[in-house]
């Protein structure tokens, strides 16, 4: 049986803040390439340099993502799916490349009942005690 890829929508203007070092000529180039006008703030800069290193690794990360049957983008669980998943026996493996969300009407005990594993490559978004009834699923 193949693995499949399944894409998934992404939601336009959410993104994640990181924090990156970066040493004093580096960014002094960074600046001066503001300057010239080749980008438009070291934000823009950050940001192409990143496209570009995904764009370049592009056949390796889709490889990737087959290989663990990641989900791409954004995954949303909401409450009726879940209950729904608990009426049939089963138990999701929840495996996401990009934003997975957990909808706060999900409770903890429902969490617990129906997510045996949860691994987000980007972030996470759940209720704090949603998070914390599922601490020891996340990978």
């Amino acid at each position: 049986m193949a693995a499949e890829l399944h894409r998934l929508r992404d939601r336009a203007g959410e993104t994640e803040k990181i924090t990156v070092n970066v040493g004093y000529v580096d960014l002094g180039h960074i600046d001066l390439l503001v300057h010239e006008g080749f980008y438009s703030n070291r934000t823009d800069f950050i940001r192409t340099a990143i496209r570009n290193q995904l764009a370049t690794h592009s056949d390796a990360v889709k490889q990737s993502i087959v290989r663990h049957t990641l989900e791409l983008g954004l995954r949303r669980y909401g409450r009726q799916e879940l209950e729904s998943v608990k009426a049939e026996g089963r138990r999701l493996h929840i495996q996401v490349l990009g934003l997975a969300t957990i909808d706060d009407d999900v409770t903890p005990e429902l969490a617990r009942d129906t997510i045996e594993s949860i691994t987000v490559l980007g972030a996470l978004q759940a209720s704090k005690a949603v998070k914390a009834a599922l601490a020891d699923r996340i990978n």
